[in-house]
């Protein structure tokens, strides 16, 4: 009988010839349990004997893999007191020597007889050639053309060869593997069956057996993401209890859009549209909606609440910090201003449409006040930081929500106001997101909403010069600052001469001791009385008060500080477009979105802007960045660069927390495969909803990704 993954889940590996109670709790230290779990505990590297590197055939200076056989090991203490770990080590043919500093326990690793592949640089010492402290991998006395290599734990006592041997057995004792993948999805995509994908995966006997092993793999593990989040999609579409917006004729949004000193972009208009098409089903809207820095997301949410208020329902849009949510707070009553709406039960059949803020600033009494209208039906669109999810805070008919930077928020505060109406109606959902995210990961990260994106920038709009300023570069004396500081400091103050205004943003508020940057206080004194003098500088970070943060802000906006000192505080929704330059201290120290967030502040008005990104770029990924910056201003391919240098394992944040199904899946990699699982995954719900035809597969997704918890925490986030 064809073995499941349930069953398989169900065996522990203490059935195992050999697995103790000892090797069980090596096994269990590397979270392998049960037969399934060390099924799918994949080799890290393999290692072709058919190919195989001979010492003889290394170059000097270039990295390489041999295997060896060792034949003498001993250590010694050299004259600054460290242990060195000399293993003489041969492929048969040639011979060569392993140096290990500070590594006393490798003379018990690499006994005489060993068998080991060895990883590193070859170098040449006293005419002989060496690696120094290589890459070690015990391999035992495996055979075969093609050698598996397992991670291993010398602290648990587990190595490579204990896990192969343990491998052949499970796949010997549990013949055939069930297939839950239809023959013809297969044959769709040029798949190998699940039985030979096992086999070869862990027992090739070509590199190209293991190629095609790991696609049909990779395939399962995002099939079953994609099931579990469409599936989740389409039973809230189908279970939950919408608002049906009346769409067809909609005054208010016509004489918004009309009003608008602009016209609105294509990108904008065909995402109004979408939206638009959703409010008008009776099943609640949940859409993300990617746009680059300044793309114009704003007038998209405003045009959504918009048609909820026309339909006589209420609006919320909730934002992470207090000054994002006062400036969206100003910024929509001044669109709003003029608008009316019905007034039923009062002396005048019209009344203004009343746009309020609530944040914890909001006072006692102003607080009791706002939500007893609020309660009533009298406030039309709320504006706020997560205190719009506070006890008490009630709507008379919430119909639609705009969550900004939506990665801020935490998962549960994110569900708290779909569950905001107290009939049950679920609120159109609408969240929003500055930081590009690639396409692939979009469709994992958030493939249970639908996605809009605005990839267009309004006219207007001048490119921002993105300059990459070396520290000392060019200066003779250590600390001094090069050419190109000295000529940024100088265009930071023409442009304040010319009645602009700039940035400078550090990233600590204090000095650290441990960490080398600069902090925004320091800076801030330090510019004062050098580079800047005379100019009157602000300074805004977490820890000031949220009244003098809003001072500060206030002043900055209305012109009266020419130079805002910073830390990435005002990396979202800071809206200034008379600041023309920015200063990112330490700039190699921030990732690739949030530099390009920062960069996002300034290029908001008329005048052209300028960029500087001020670091040593000592690592190779600080370069990469700083470099990916000065190369391009849009933010999907720099997403897609982001991924690429950071990998899938922060872009999937909490999403994958508890058991992880990626284990051979890369969003980097597989990106075919993502686009390839999802189309499956769709064809799948779309012909068989409640998946009762694909019962095995129903069950690997709550044996795998777990059960209606933690569909539930994918679906909120």
């Amino acid at each position: 009988m064809a073995r499941s993954l349930s069953q398989l889940a169900g065996i522990p590996v203490t059935e195992l010839k050999g697995v103790g109670e000892a090797k069980a709790r090596s096994l269990a230290a590397v979270e392998v349990h049960t037969v399934l779990d060390l099924l799918t505990l994949y080799p890290r590297r393999y290692i072709d004997r058919t190919r195989e590197a001979r010492i003889a055939d290394l170059v000097e200076g270039e990295e390489a893999m041999v295997l060896v056989r060792v034949t003498r090991a001993s250590t010694r203490r050299t004259r600054n007191r460290k242990v060195m770990v000399t293993v003489d080590v041969t492929d048969g043919d040639r011979s060569l020597r392993a140096t290990f500093f500070n590594q006393p326990w490798r003379e018990r690793q690499l006994g005489p007889g060993t068998n080991a592949i060895l990883f590193g640089k070859l170098e040449r010492f006293g005419g002989r050639p060496q690696m120094t402290n290589p890459v070690v991998d015990l391999v035992g006395d495996r055979t075969g053309r093609i050698i598996a290599v397992y991670p291993q734990s010398e602290k648990a006592g587990l190595m490579s060869w204990d896990i192969a041997r343990w491998m052949e057995e499970v796949l010997e004792r549990a013949g055939e593997f069930a297939e839950p993948v239809a023959a013809s999805t297969l044959r769709r995509y040029g798949l190998t069956g699940r039985t030979r994908a096992f086999r070869h995966i862990h027992v090739p006997e070509s590199m190209a057996d293991v190629e095609v092993a790991r696609r049909r793999l990779v395939f399962d593990e995002l099939l079953r993401v994609q099931l579990s989040l469409v599936e989740r999609k389409h039973r809230l579409e189908v279970e939950s209890r919408g608002i049906e917006h009346p769409v067809d004729v909609l005054h208010h949004l016509a004489r918004f859009v009309d009003g608008l000193p602009f016209p609105l972009t294509g990108a904008q208009r065909r995402v109004i549209d979408e939206v638009r098409s959703d409010m008008g089903r009776p099943q609640p809207m949940h859409r993300l909606l990617q746009g680059d820095v300044g793309a114009g997301k704003t007038l998209v949410a405003v045009a959504m609440l918009l048609i909820a208020v026309e339909g006589g329902h209420q609006g919320a849009l909730m934002a992470p910090t207090g000054v994002l949510a006062e400036q969206h707070a100003a910024g929509v009553t001044a669109l709003l201003t003029g608008f009316e709406v019905d007034s039923p039960g009062t002396l005048l059949p019209t009344r203004p449409l009343a746009v309020e803020l609530l944040t914890n600033r909001t006072t006692a009494a102003e607080r009791r006040k706002l939500l007893g209208r609020l309660a009533g039906g009298e406030v039309d669109i709320l504006i706020g930081t997560h205190a719009l999810i506070q006890e008490g805070v009630e709507f008379g008919s919430l119909g639609a929500v705009v969550i900004d930077e939506q990665h801020r928020f935490g998962v549960e505060q994110r569900a708290a106001l779909r569950a905001a109406n107290v009939d049950g109606r679920v609120p159109d959902v609408l969240v929003m997101t500055a930081t590009p995210i690639p396409r692939t990961a979009a469709m994992t990260v958030y493939g249970d909403l639908d996605v809009s994106v605005l990839d267009e920038l309004p006219p207007g709009r001048t490119p921002i010069r993105t300059e990459w300023v070396e520290v000392g570069a060019d200066s003779e004396v250590e600390g001094q600052e090069s050419a190109a500081e000295v000529a940024m400091w100088e265009k930071v103050r023409s442009e304040v001469a010319a009645g602009r205004q700039a940035y400078v943003v550090c990233p600590l508020v204090d000095e650290s001791e441990k960490l080398e940057v600069a902090s925004a206080e320091a800076t801030f004194e330090q510019l004062q009385v050098t580079e800047l003098a005379g100019l009157r500088l602000g300074l805004l970070h977490g820890r000031v008060a949220p009244a003098d943060k809003e001072e500060t802000m206030g002043r900055f906006r209305r012109g009266e500080v020419d130079v805002l000192v910073a830390t990435t505080v005002i990396e979202v929704g800071v809206d200034v477009p008379n600041a023309t330059v920015m200063v990112i201290l330490d700039a190699d120290r921030f990732g690739i979105a949030q530099l390009h967030q920062l960069r996002g502040r300034v290029g908001r008005g008329a005048d052209r802007s300028w960029c500087y990104l001020v670091g040593s770029g000592a690592t190779p990924d600080g370069r990469a960045r700083l470099e990916a910056l000065v190369r391009s201003t849009d933010g999907f391919e720099l997403a897609e660069i982001d991924l690429d240098l950071r990998g899938e394992g922060t872009l999937m944040g909490e999403r994958q927390k508890g058991r992880n199904d990626l284990k051979l899946a890369s969003l980097r990699r597989d990106r075919d495969w993502v686009v390839k699982a999802r189309e499956v995954a769709i064809d799948i719900v779309a012909n068989d909803p409640t998946l009762d035809a694909h019962a095995m597969l129903a069950s690997e997704l709550a044996l795998i990704l777990g059960d209606d918890d933690t569909s539930e925490f994918l679906l909120k986030s």
